[in-house]
């Protein structure tokens, strides 16, 4: 077996590809929500955004499969340490919450990660593959958030989302080796920062949608 498979095979090179494949995610998450922001801008800035992202084919669908490889491996990378971490101790994830800043997040990422998924699933099938024929995607979006069920689920889901990227970030540079107590501190409030932006930033679009009254 050579140095690269044992490498990947050991519980240092999986902590690794997961946290390099999580913060490859956090990256998503603000370019999605960025696009997604046209919405606020109006009807025609959204509708050509989502125009410019899927009139070349072959670069969508070339985007589309390296993004599910990098979620694919995530969620595969998480399980296989959850597994092997409830076999070995009680630690559920890379590290545990540090001063008791991130303890919640921490003890309860791979549930966290399973409602993401779940959210993810769904989000898709309500927008990713949604029929426009005759219809542009600003309005399927606009008119699936007057429903305020879907407003509440989609705010929910955001909040889980910050509480899980919350402790991921910060966890995924101690995965990485990147630790000092000059920079550290530094870096955990970057996690607490950017897990708020996201919980906001994804739930104000759906909020905000919503009191537009699908105009």
């Amino acid at each position: 077996m050579s140095w690269v498979t044992s490498y990947f095979a050991s519980s240092i090179g999986k902590k690794n590809l997961m946290a390099v494949t999580g913060l490859l995610l956090c990256g998503f998450l603000v370019a999605h929500l960025s696009g997604n922001m046209l919405l606020v801008v109006g009807a025609d800035a959204f509708n050509a955004y989502a125009e410019a992202l899927t009139s070349n084919r072959f670069l969508l669908y070339t985007a589309e499969t390296i993004l599910f490889l990098i979620f694919a491996s995530h969620i595969a990378l998480a399980t296989l340490l959850t597994v092997e971490n409830r076999r070995a101790r009680p630690n559920r994830y890379v590290v545990k919450g540090t001063r008791g800043m991130s303890t919640i997040a921490s003890k309860n990422m791979y549930v966290t990660g399973i409602i993401v998924l779940v959210f993810l699933v769904i989000h898709l099938y309500n927008f990713r593959f949604a029929d426009l024929e005759g219809t542009t995607l600003y309005d399927v979006v606009a008119s699936y958030f007057q429903n305020p069920v879907w407003v509440v689920y989609y705010v929910l889901s955001s909040c889980v989302l910050g509480v899980h990227v919350w402790h991921g970030f910060q966890s995924a540079f101690k995965s990485l080796g990147i630790e000092h107590s000059q920079y550290t501190p530094f870096i955990r409030r970057v996690s607490w920062l950017f897990a708020i932006a996201v919980a906001i930033g994804y739930s104000f679009l759906p909020i905000w949608l919503h009191f537009q009254g699908g105009e």
